[in-house]
């Protein structure tokens, strides 16, 4: 399974080549915990040199979106290592703070004439409705007359189309076309040519200017939409063709972005922080020049991780025997064997998926702790199966002292499915309420949710139901319906996550409590 999932690519044309720069990049300097969130930021000069000097290797050009917490430092380190800078201008609801920027943007293309070959006055203010459609015209206008170098406005491809009067005061139209982010998410193998038809459709609406597409590429981690994924081959993939096409048919293209920026996912979610080319740690290429591409390119260590993990039921099933000599059900046996090899396939990609998509201390306390709850599931469960015990109900954790479990291993075993069950209706209910930037925990939950429910083998069907599990069984049985179809077919993310909640939901509604003698 490793061998496949492993697999590297080959490209006909690297997509970030020395020997074929690229023509221009989105640049932002921000590292580690710094975010231009926090208005006390100031980058050093000497950390925006070090990433120019490297981009220079790579490109000719950088886009800059401010010229705040210490970006106006660009033009002058860009001059020393020999790159153009597309100079931008963060417009805003405040007008006093627009002026300043403009202002500050204007004297620093008069003090790098041969540097900023041009000014993008604002940055998709019309998407995020914090001006109208006369005001920024009005600045557009108001730069233009005192810079000698074309101005121009970025926005997302359809905002140019409903605001059409920007054209009329620009000098080239600059438009985002984020084939990932599309009303409609296009697949990654489409990507390259729906960006080429809708610079083809605004050269028709807008004749006469060129157009510069600003922004465009794809990401490496993050959730689904439709049938886009995020992936190290897709980002790849996607930039290699849309370079080789805007190579064939004349046109520029500004790629986003040079670094990955882990600030984004404050407000983006995982998605957000890895449009990058570059990490953000190693500040190093993603993909090097020559080199097969492989989303798991630590695939060795996963499956050995794996692997490891995969004999642990087995171990733990023979032991148990060695406790309690007797002869098992043939079910008991493939049921241990189903859901060891869950666990050492996925094991993997949920150690993967754990590492981008934790953010903060309550990201990696949220996906560690399910993590470790999907080590220790098979684990305590064939310990269970061989034991002949049933999966432990709520009451028997924290309900009263006379019906609670006294063994550790079952405890344990109980810890396990709260904790499985606690973080799982946090993300369906994230799902439901707020599903736009959020992860789907795939792996780790059905590393999880497997064992669990292979422990209904050994489950009583008598007694009462209890009604935390019922609810819980409802919740994520209600869940799944919904998710399944506000999520689309084409997810398979949000049907596999689907999948395992309904699994878990029928585990839950099979549970019966103890009857505890009066």
């Amino acid at each position: 399974m490793w061998w496949w999932l492993a697999t590297p690519i080959t490209l006909a044309r690297a997509p970030i080549d020395p020997d074929a720069k690229l023509q221009c990049v989105s640049y932002a300097p921000f590292r580690g915990l710094q975010s231009p969130l926090d208005p006390t930021t100031h980058i050093p000069a000497s950390q925006i040199e070090e990433d120019l000097t490297q981009l220079a290797e790579i490109t000719d050009c950088v886009r800059t979106y401010s010229i705040e917490n210490g970006l106006d430092q660009v033009p002058a380190i860009a001059a020393k290592v020999g790159l153009k800078v597309i100079q931008g201008i963060w417009l805003g609801s405040n007008r006093l703070k627009n002026l300043a920027q403009i202002a500050i943007a204007v004297r620093l293309s008069k003090d790098f004439p041969g540097v900023i070959t041009a000014l993008v006055v604002g940055n998709e203010v019309l998407l995020r409705g914090e001006m109208t459609t006369s005001d920024l015209a009005a600045n557009i206008r108001s730069v233009k007359s005192q810079v000698t170098v074309p101005v121009t406005y970025a926005d997302v491809w359809e905002y140019w189309l409903k605001n059409r009067e920007i054209y009329d005061a620009v000098d080239f139209v600059t438009i985002h076309i984020l084939p990932y982010w599309e009303d409609f998410p296009i697949r990654a193998k489409f990507a390259a040519t729906h960006v080429n038809t809708i610079r083809q459709r605004m050269a028709v609406a807008f004749p006469g200017k060129e157009i510069l597409i600003g922004e465009t590429g794809w990401p490496s981690e993050g959730r689904m939409r439709d049938g886009a994924l995020p992936s190290r081959t897709n980002q790849a993939r996607v930039v290699s063709e849309i370079l080789s096409m805007a190579k064939q048919e004349g046109f520029r293209v500004n790629l986003i972005e040079a670094y990955d920026q882990p600030w984004k996912r404050q407000i983006e979610g995982t998605v957000g922080g890895y449009w990058g080319f570059i990490d953000a740690a190693q500040r190093a290429l993603k993909y090097p020049p020559g080199q097969a591409i492989s989303n798991f390119p630590l695939w060795k260590w996963q499956m050995g991780g794996g692997m490891v993990l995969s004999v642990l039921p087995f171990l733990a099933a023979l032991l148990t025997l060695r406790r309690r000599p007797w002869t098992p059900r043939l079910s008991a046996w493939i049921a241990v064997t189903i859901f060891a090899t869950t666990s050492g396939v996925l094991f993997g990609i949920a150690a993967d998926k754990m590492f981008y998509e934790s953010y903060g201390i309550g990201g990696w306390l949220q996906w560690g702790t399910l993590l470790a709850a999907g080590i220790a599931a098979p684990i305590l469960s064939a310990n269970a199966l061989m034991a002949g015990r049933a999966l432990p109900t709520f009451l028997e954790l924290v309900g009263p002292r006379g019906g609670r479990s006294k063994s550790v291993l079952p405890y344990l075993l109980g810890a396990s499915l709260a904790v499985t069950t606690l973080i799982g209706a946090e993300t369906a209910l994230g799902f439901v309420f707020d599903p736009r930037y959020r992860d789907f925990p795939y792996a780790s939950l059905s590393m999880a949710v497997v064992p669990l429910t292979t422990l209904m083998l050994n489950r009583p069907q008598q007694g009462v139901r209890p009604m935390a599990e019922s609810a819980f069984a409802g919740l994520f049985a209600l869940s799944a319906l919904y998710i399944a179809c506000n999520e689309g077919r084409e997810n398979w993310q949000s049907l596999w996550t689907c999948a395992v909640y309904a699994l878990f939901a029928v585990t839950l509604w099979r549970a019966r409590a103890v009857q505890i003698p009066e």
